[in-house]
């Protein structure tokens, strides 16, 4: 093994992309395969396979292995996994409902916030306080937490996050239940917000702290499964994954901290833009990456993108400050602009096109109503060949049932304008944020 082979490898909510580099001749290699959302390691060992199969390669040969993933914001966006349980200091249960008790928008009488990622009956309180000086006022009752943990593995909760107030400046009490859960309860997953994010701050320290408690079964079973089968097809070299910061992780790391993979995929995006800007001549530019869940934007300023210290996921309002989930972790700067290419939309009222949510091409498959997806709003117009793949429907195209979706070619026209019109409208409130 040699440092001349690299590979990049991105798993987003449709597609695996791959690229090969010769570091030797500058030469590049792409390619590209459907992602498995049940499994995601399965299409991204098969397509590696294939694209090593093309250019003559091994794993062996293969210096270093950069990836970069959607599946924990995907996760969060479908809450597409089962929900861990929060213990807590008692009287704070429903600190994660209670926010920050501040309006995003004053003006909207209905408005609306995003649902805790742990609902209120897995939230439980434990008899333990420290004081804002790290001193113990009340110290943890241990066989309270023994009770409380063994009736959430009756219930079949497998992760727990443990937020305490104020163990930032002392952890003692969250590492007494870390130890004591990893002693008799091995099989659960344990997120203590004094190792995820020690801040003050106690919303987004319990919003962080449950976001990564609500993905680490799932990215811990898959850097594993994909570590195994790395090293099986003789891979020997360094293998790591990006951070939502534009950084790189360790696996060990990334399965501890997966929500600092948050924006792994779309930070990848943001990093290549600010480099081909660079190349080309130009310092400032906006880059747009389209995904199959989400479109994202992402503002450079002086050949370099910003790195916020919180970010917000799974916003209520797309375009609303506020109105997402907080997560304090290290973040490339850019915002969700519009739907993915997997986004459903539905005939509305006076029969004009409605989109609906964002989703995965395939995921409305058993959805007993009729819908259309964006790929789909290009086709019937003649703007996209439905014989390719990369720009027709990704192989899921049924003329016959978008139109009786949205319409004859007119409300596809129509649907085709509105989401243009999110894209274009998208970058506005990015750059007012930006300033």
């Amino acid at each position: 093994m040699d440092d001349r082979y690299r590979i990049g490898l991105d798993i987003g909510g449709t597609f695996t992309d791959f690229v090969l580099l010769d570091a030797a001749t500058g030469r590049i290699r792409i390619h590209k395969c459907l992602t498995t959302p049940k499994d995601p390691a399965i299409g991204a060992l098969g397509g590696l396979d294939e694209l090593l199969r093309s250019a003559d390669l091994t794993l062996s040969r293969i210096a270093h292995l950069v990836h970069g993933t959607t599946l924990v914001t995907n996760a969060i966006i479908e809450r597409a996994t089962d929900p861990p349980a929060l213990l807590t200091t008692r009287g704070f249960r429903d600190a994660l409902e209670m926010g920050i008790e501040q309006r995003y928008d004053i003006y909207d009488l209905f408005l609306k916030f995003p649902e805790p990622l742990v609902p209120r009956n897995l939230r439980r309180e434990i008899d333990e306080r420290m004081s804002r000086d790290g001193q113990v006022l009340t110290p943890v009752d241990l066989d309270q937490v023994r009770r409380e943990v063994a009736d959430l593995e009756a219930r079949g909760v497998a992760a727990l996050a443990v937020c305490f107030l104020h163990s930032y400046k002392n952890p003692a009490h969250e590492r007494a239940v870390k130890d004591l859960v990893r002693r008799e309860f091995p099989h659960f997953a344990v997120s203590l917000s004094s190792e995820v994010v020690p801040e003050l701050r106690e919303y987004e320290r319990g919003t962080t702290t449950t976001a990564n408690a609500y993905v680490q079964l799932l990215i811990d079973r898959y850097v594993a499964r994909l570590e195994e089968a790395l090293t099986e097809r003789g891979f020997r070299g360094r293998f790591y994954l990006m951070q939502s910061s534009g950084g790189m992780a360790s696996p060990r790391m990334a399965r501890e901290f997966p929500v600092r993979l948050l924006e792994s995929g779309p930070a990848g995006g943001g990093l290549a833009t600010a480099f081909f800007g660079r190349e080309a001549g130009y310092g400032d530019v906006i880059s747009f990456d389209m995904g199959g869940t989400t479109a994202k934007a992402c503002l450079i300023q002086s050949g370099t993108p910003d790195v916020a210290p919180m970010m917000e996921a799974a916003r209520v309002h797309r375009f609303k400050r506020g109105s997402g989930l907080p997560i304090k972790a290290p973040v490339i700067d850019m915002i969700e602009i519009g739907a993915g290419g997997g986004s459903i939309a539905k005939r509305g009222c006076r029969s004009r096109p409605r989109l609906l949510r964002p989703g995965r091409p395939g995921a409305d498959r058993h959805r007993r109503q009729p819908a259309a997806r964006l790929p789909r709003s290009r086709l019937l117009p003649g703007w996209a060949d439905a014989a390719r793949p990369d720009g027709g429907g990704g192989g899921d195209v049924a003329p016959g049932r978008t139109t009786r979706a949205v319409g004859a070619r007119g409300g596809m026209g129509r649907l085709h304008d509105r989401l243009r019109e999110h894209g274009r409208r998208g970058p506005r409130p990015h750059r007012r944020e930006g300033t």
